[in-house]
């Protein structure tokens, strides 16, 4: 449905995007990660038509976002990072308004208004001025504008910043339902939002894709070890790392000095593809250390990305 093709955009000097290649599937909740000044916000822009790449290009359904902007826009909604609201204007007035804007007839306005405060959740402020709401609550509100025309891709860019943990859970809840029949474009560096909203993800850093798939393949596929956490009680920690430095595997050993507990806390980096779980049991229990914890790891997408965004850094 979407391609983008060696998306390249320049401001003066500096690259905001290199060369970047990805497609957006129909139906898909794609996810555009990385840390901030990564070039996720200048790539939504292109992509809604806001900004013209310096070179390559996106294409949206077979029209390229330089040659047939106005058609691209018809078919698409967008919510930027703070949400073009009217603070003066109440709720149901804003939302009508918007739906003259995007040509709705007038006998169809007040239907799409009532689903859209359903589905988002504005039913109870339609009649109050948009400028005493929450936070939350004005990101609904311009969930609902970005959605006013029925578009078929809907693009949101930081849609949870600046929300307390509720109301992040609320927006999340409601991406998903939008989910079900839209194609989703989010821009987020909050990782547990991705992981809880998208069916897909691409990671940028420093205007380059360094991981593009789905949460399982990226925890799968990403970084050369494995990870094995150990606490142990009456354990020396030189003698510890002398023990396991020698266990075959270990690629590393990490010492959590921020423990309030006196017991050692460690985590193993394990090469990838080995088990050697039995290995280290053995050299506890010959060392007659008091094993506390013993497990594997399983990574995060948090771990996932700063493995990603601090490898591939310049």
């Amino acid at each position: 449905m979407i391609e983008v093709k060696g998306l390249t955009k320049y401001y003066g000097d500096l690259c905001a995007l290199d060369s970047i290649h990805f497609k957006i599937h129909k139906g898909e909740v794609l996810g555009l990660l990385g840390p901030n000044g990564a070039g996720k916000t200048t790539c939504m822009r292109i992509l809604t038509c806001y900004l013209n790449p310096s070179s390559g290009n996106i294409t949206v359904k077979d029209m390229n976002v330089t040659d047939h902007p106005r058609a691209i826009k018809q078919i698409m909604g967008y919510l930027p990072e703070n949400a073009p609201l009217y603070p003066e204007m109440l709720v149901f007035d804003y939302l009508a308004y918007i739906a003259d804007t995007r040509g709705l007839k007038r006998e169809d306005r007040e239907t799409r208004i009532n689903h859209l405060s359903r589905i988002c959740g504005i039913n109870e402020v339609m009649h109050q001025p948009i400028g005493e709401l929450s936070k939350g609550y004005k990101q609904r509100v311009g969930l609902a504008q970005a959605m006013m025309g029925d578009p078929e891709i809907l693009v949101l860019d930081e849609p949870t910043s600046g929300l307390d943990p509720n109301q992040i859970a609320e927006i999340r809840e409601i991406i998903r339902e939008i989910g079900r029949e839209k194609t989703v474009i989010l821009s987020t560096h909050i990782l547990s939002e991705a992981e809880a909203t998208c069916d897909r993800v691409v990671i940028i850093h420093q205007g380059r894709i360094v991981a593009d798939g789905n949460i399982g393949e990226l925890k799968e596929n990403a970084g050369r070890d494995t990870r094995i956490l150990v606490t142990l009680a009456d354990a020396d920690e030189e003698k510890v790392r002398a023990v396991f430095g020698k266990v075959p595997g270990v690629m590393g050993i990490e010492v959590d000095g921020h423990a309030t507990e006196p017991a050692l806390h460690l985590t193993l980096s394990v090469q990838s593809g080995m088990d050697i779980r039995g290995e280290v049991y053995r050299a506890i229990k010959a060392e007659d250390w008091l094993l506390l914890e013993f497990r594997r790891q399983s990574k995060s997408l948090e771990h996932i990305f700063r493995e990603l965004t601090k490898e591939n850094a310049q």
